[in-house]
């Protein structure tokens, strides 16, 4: 008997659980980069970041999905906190959407559903129907794996074990709250352990009260998802996940205090006793369900789902600086943490007013420009004191001068096309210029991290020679990458571009003498290959560094 119970709920739980990933990757292949773009470019103020994530995340049927592609737009820069913090409280709304599915009994439409979404999937030549296949495939498995595991369910009515474990969590309620925390952490989804609870609410297994403390628990423990998420990315996305384990914790802690309010609003707003079992033939014919079920209990614990989010968004909305500053004070930046990972001076606002709109382009340009120029710094550093911290930096800062060259492209072509004067479409043009050189020199410094950790890895070592001429060169892309950053910073100056070429030439005439010297301690057996084919990338990415800087001076004089 257990046996089977046991099987039947790791297959139950095993179809409900690939049903809900089919169907939610099924929904995104249909949105296709929508969803994103969405995310991204509709959350410029709070309510409008609420809607996003509430309409997301009822769509993609995941506020882990949501929240995970949250934290890293906050990670990239796309998207700050108190924008971050709208959209998970969006969605952990459109979360319960799967609550409500789940009690509307619609498991009589599973196998129909996996019929035909098979059909579509495996016979239709058509991507897209190919898509809602999917779709319809992954909800009739998560309804028939939820109707398999309410099978299953159904012994633990009779066993002393699952009895006392379920009248201690009706009547303990924080016993019920941590249970359902954890259950949500090992399996790494709110509408598995959700759609578990209801089941075993229904089958007879579960009180109202129990089902409810689960339920408020279930809530604390999918936070563990955007948790996880945030390690390893910087400050402002840890702050981001912080604030959806704040909300939620908050908001249980809050209606725990008010359970038994809590649990009489949600009884008086939906129809039925949530405790009352069939006990007759008759019932069963009425309610087609089996005897010892519990007919109203899923749409009462649904229910519960969405009025808990729903009222937590009431409450935090109005209070989005709180909850940010709440955060960053969990989160600090530490001394050397760089928080400034998001647009600065883009505002989309002013694209009616072009050269207000090229103005902050410039703006963001130069910032761009700094940024990657303490990213040579630190890859510099990297070259002398090797760390793995210092190395992720690097990686992280590339990131978002990847992302910056992307935003600042997209926001002048916008300006280029309500532009009116040639010179101003020049000056578009020459700032794209800069940008797209500005992004290159950061892929030649990821180039040289790269270089670094196989230099580490492999225990490469250069001969004193290599390195005194590596730092040589170091030095003086240093002062031109200075050069370039000041340029942007205070414009074409009387001697700008005759010291550009001065660094330019500098730069070329090492990379070839040294290149050259690198030859002759070859023939010499000075060095070894492997050495040397390292030491020759080195050189070869600070002269189209060099490349690169000269191009942007030649466009801050105007030359280009």
């Amino acid at each position: 008997m257990i046996q089977g119970m046991v099987f039947a709920f790791l297959g139950g739980l095993g179809l409900f659980l690939y049903g809900m990933r089919i169907m939610s990757e099924g929904l995104q292949k249909v949105a296709g980069n929508r969803l994103q773009q969405v995310l991204e470019k509709l959350t410029t103020n709070r309510i409008a970041a609420f809607l996003v994530g509430t309409t997301v995340t009822a769509i993609v049927q995941s506020s882990s999905a949501t929240t995970v592609m949250v934290v890293g737009f906050v990670n990239a820069g796309l998207m700050n906190l108190m924008q971050a913090i709208g959209v998970i409280l969006g969605a952990n709304i459109g979360t319960t959407v799967t609550a409500q599915m789940i009690a509307f009994k619609v498991t009589q439409y599973a196998l129909p559903a996996i019929g035909i979404g098979v059909a579509l999937k495996f016979f239709s030549s058509n991507r897209r129907w190919q898509y809602f296949g999917e779709i319809l495939l992954g909800f009739g498995m998560l309804f028939y794996g939820l109707d398999v595991m309410k099978d299953g369910f159904a012994v633990l009515k009779i066993q002393p074990f699952f009895q006392d474990a379920f009248v201690t969590f009706s009547h303990n309620h924080i016993m019920a709250v941590v249970a359902g925390a954890l259950l949500t952490i090992i399996l790494q989804s709110s509408s598995a352990t959700v759609g578990i609870t209801m089941t075993l609410a229904a089958s007879g297994a579960l009180t109202f009260t129990g089902g409810l403390g689960l339920i408020l628990g279930e809530n604390i423990g999918t936070t563990i998802t955007a948790l996880i998420a945030s390690i390893g990315t910087n400050v402002s996305a840890k702050r981001a996940a912080r604030a959806h384990m704040v909300i939620n914790v908050l908001g249980v802690v809050y209606v725990m205090l008010l359970f038994p309010l809590f649990a009489k609003l949600v009884d008086d707003f939906t129809p039925g006793n949530p405790d009352m079992m069939i006990t007759t033939a008759q019932q069963t014919a009425q309610y087609a369900m089996s005897i010892g079920d519990k007919p109203f209990i899923a749409r009462h614990l649904a229910n519960a789902h969405t009025f808990f989010n729903v009222f937590n968004c009431m409450i935090f909305l109005p209070l989005v600086g709180i909850l940010a500053k709440i955060c960053i004070w969990m989160v600090p930046a530490s001394d050397d943490e760089e928080d400034t990972y998001h647009l600065r001076y883009l505002d989309n606002r002013v694209l009616d007013t072009p050269p207000l709109a090229l103005a902050q382009a410039r703006k963001e340009t130069t910032w761009m420009a700094n940024l990657s120029f303490r990213m040579f710094e630190q890859t510099m550093e990297c070259f002398e004191n090797y760390s793995q911290k210092l190395v992720d930096k690097v990686y992280r800062k590339e990131e978002t001068i990847d992302m910056l060259q992307k935003e600042i492209t997209d926001f002048l072509v916008n300006v280029s096309q309500s532009s009116t004067t040639p010179e101003l479409s020049r000056e578009v043009n020459a700032t794209m210029y800069m940008v797209n050189n500005i992004e290159r020199m950061g892929d030649h410094c990821e180039n040289l991290i790269r270089l670094i950790e196989r230099m580490h890895e492999d225990k490469i070592e250069f001969s004193e020679e290599a390195m005194t001429e590596i730092a040589t060169i170091k030095d003086k892309t240093r002062e031109f990458f200075l050069h370039v950053v000041n340029g942007l910073e205070n414009g074409n100056s009387g001697k700008f571009m005759m010291l550009a070429k001065g660094f330019e030439g500098s730069i070329n005439s090492l990379e070839d003498r040294y290149r050259n010297r690198h030859i002759e301690r070859l023939s010499a057996n000075c060095c070894s290959v492997v050495p040397g084919l390292v030491f020759i990338d080195i050189l070869t990415n600070f002269e189209k560094i060099g490349d690169h800087c000269f191009n942007i001076c030649e466009t801050i004089a105007g030359i280009k």
